[in-house]
């Protein structure tokens, strides 16, 4: 018998940070609120009616999205990654994913991520696909758009001067030297994001 005094909270009144770490709560996974080091409320995770897909080949690399999608969205992802790839949305994907795509977020969040999914590679992204119906900007992209070149998080002063130089050489040869911005270098990391050069 349901509690007819129960009371609720739209989701769209909640922080965008809080909805998508109650996202993540399976069954029987618990978010203990406190003020003062006491707790004074508990979220827990609801049952989802998805069934959790077979990712058992080692041929399949398991992408969970951590962001909003619609069905057509992530079909259009996963057709574009190819068959080596299995897109699924959080609330589906099993505690072993191999990656986790995830919007620009808090530090909070993003440990809070990382300790759900020990094994997963944690990537942040921003999407802006207006055909798809998608849109999850972040700080980086605003700045890009401002006219920055370039954003090069560069751990030390030579890592730095080898991102400047590749970076340089790259947007040369990509648009003759015109100015338009179009990389993002991840740290110790040789892939790179592409603006403005996507995949036709």
């Amino acid at each position: 018998m349901s509690d007819q005094s129960a009371r609720w909270v739209d989701a769209t009144q909640l922080p965008e940070e809080l909805v998508a770490l109650i996202d993540t709560l399976r069954p029987g996974e618990d978010v203990l609120i406190t003020r003062d080091g006491e707790t004074i409320g508990t979220i827990s995770g609801a049952a989802h009616g998805e069934p959790v897909p077979s990712t058992d080949s080692e041929d399949v690399t398991v992408v969970a999205t951590a962001m909003k999608l619609s069905a057509s969205a992530r079909d259009s992802l996963s057709e574009r990654l190819g068959p080596g790839y299995l897109v699924l949305d959080l609330h589906s994907a099993p505690p072993t994913v191999d990656v986790l795509l995830v919007p620009p977020a808090s530090p909070q969040l993003i440990g809070n991520f990382r300790a759900l999914y020990p094994k997963a590679r944690i990537v942040i992204t921003e999407i802006e696909d207006a055909e798809l119906g998608v849109r999850y900007e972040g700080p980086v992209r605003r700045l890009l758009d401002a006219g920055a070149e370039a954003y090069l998080p560069s751990s030390t002063i030579p890592r730095l001067a080898e991102q400047l130089d590749r970076t340089m050489t790259q947007l040369n040869q990509l648009t003759g030297g015109t100015s338009v911005p179009l990389t993002i270098e991840a740290p110790g990391d040789r892939a790179r994001l592409l603006r403005n050069q996507e995949e036709t």
